[in-house]
């Protein structure tokens, strides 16, 4: 209760002042980083200084017997096309998947991504001039309406009211315009470089883009999201509105929920410059990928087809094995020469049947390679990739302390 006060009179105070957003500011100093150092298709990974990244240990291949389905059979009618394993965010096919396109209402991931993160769904909005003019798609809104952030956040996910988004965006934000700053931070800070939001609904504007991979990565990040999760399953649902004292039965705009038994999400999209489009995801035998199609005349078989094709032919292979030793780390002055890099986390990703696949290990360090070390600590982290994209990563931790060398031993071994 005090906290959402706080924040209520940061924004009243920053708006008076002419300041920025408190979440936006902090978005956007996050946002900085991930643009200098986030990961980009070949990047560089240059190590600190102190730094020492090995990349010629650890090609690890898998052989398989029987020969892989081609991806060519697909035949996508999608001028664009993703799918990714929701768990690690490996590639496991990809059509013009950088190719900036509208996106239309799949913008909406994005939008209840920080309504949930940002907001309180229990918060009454009413509504204003701009949100109840706001028109296409809608949930129906009026000027002067009361409803509670959460109903808002179901529609714009479930019913894809263009109406709730600038409700929700004037809300959390104070205006829309500063919304869609958060928006272009966070998209930046998920590593979806290629994406520039005008809006919070989708509606066609030249300046408003994304891709079918950073549309991906939005859809991976949010279905992490419990209760994002679960709205966008959400076959039906009713809207109560607070002021006038009534309910709307909404309907979800993905057939896929229906289409598909094993379908979880998440968001369609149709404009005339966007074409038909759809993020969808779905969980099968415990393993959830997510794919994405664009001007897809097909969207909703496209989508059955992609996932299918990544059910089908896509095995797990464990990279790493938490608490066995990967390698060894080097300390200079300490006490022992070197101290076991333990690795703290189960590593696996997806491989094509009857293809080798070949994922690069590096070791990056980040503790400097001197004493004092204490058992546990961190020393840096092994990174995999595949075909120029990170498909997993572990921390590495010291498994037993480093002292540092007495005085007198210091000497010694100066002297020799």
């Amino acid at each position: 209760m005090f906290k959402q006060a706080l924040l209520t009179l940061l924004i009243s105070c920053s708006l008076i002042m002419g300041l920025a957003h408190p979440a936006l500011a902090s978005l956007e100093t996050a946002a900085r980083p991930a643009l200098n150092t986030g990961v980009k298709k070949n990047p560089a990974n240059k190590a600190q200084p102190s730094a020492k990244v090995n990349t010629k240990k650890g090609k690890v291949s898998t052989n398989q017997a029987k020969a892989p389905v081609s991806s060519r059979g697909l035949n996508l009618t999608a001028d664009a096309a993703v799918l990714i394993d929701a768990s690690s965010g490996q590639v496991l096919y990809e059509k013009q998947a950088d190719k900036k396109r509208a996106p239309a209402s799949t913008t909406k991931i994005m939008t209840t991504i920080l309504a949930l993160e940002y907001g309180n769904p229990g918060d009454i909005v009413t509504v204003s001039e701009k949100a109840g003019k706001t028109g296409q798609a809608t949930i129906h809104l009026d000027p002067g309406e009361k409803i509670s952030l959460g109903n808002l956040i179901e529609g714009a996910l479930i019913k894809s009211g263009n109406d709730a988004c600038v409700a929700i965006s004037e809300h959390v934000a104070g205006s829309e315009q500063t919304f869609v700053r958060m928006m272009n931070a966070k998209a930046k800070i998920l590593g979806a470089y290629n994406t520039n939001f005008a809006n919070t609904n989708g509606l066609p504007n030249s300046n408003h883009y994304s891709t079918a991979y950073d549309l991906a990565l939005m859809a991976r990040y949010g279905m992490k999201l419990p209760r994002f999760a679960e709205i966008t399953q959400t076959k039906e649902a009713a809207i109560e509105f607070v002021e006038p004292n009534t309910a709307l039965q909404i309907r979800n705009t993905n057939k896929l929920l229906w289409m598909y038994e094993f379908a979880d999400g998440v968001k369609t999209g149709t404009t005339n410059a966007a074409g038909k489009c759809l993020v969808s995801s779905a969980t099968k035998n415990g393993k959830q990928l997510v794919a994405v199609v664009l001007d897809s005349p097909g969207r909703f078989k496209d989508s059955i087809n992609l996932l299918e094709y990544g059910f089908n032919n896509y095995q797990p292979v464990k990279l790493a094995e938490a608490g066995s030793v990967l390698t060894k780390f080097t300390v200079h002055q300490g006490q022992v020469p070197e101290v076991d890099a333990v690795i703290g986390a189960n590593v696996e990703y997806l491989a094509h049947t009857g293809e080798t696949e070949k994922v690069e290990q590096k070791l990056v360090w980040s503790k400097a390679q001197l004493p004092p070390i204490q058992a546990g600590e961190k020393l840096g982290e092994v990174q995999y990739w595949l075909k120029g994209r990170q498909v997993g990563q572990s921390p590495l931790y010291a498994a037993s302390a480093v002292k540092e060398k007495s005085f007198f031993k210091r000497l010694v071994s100066f002297g020799n």
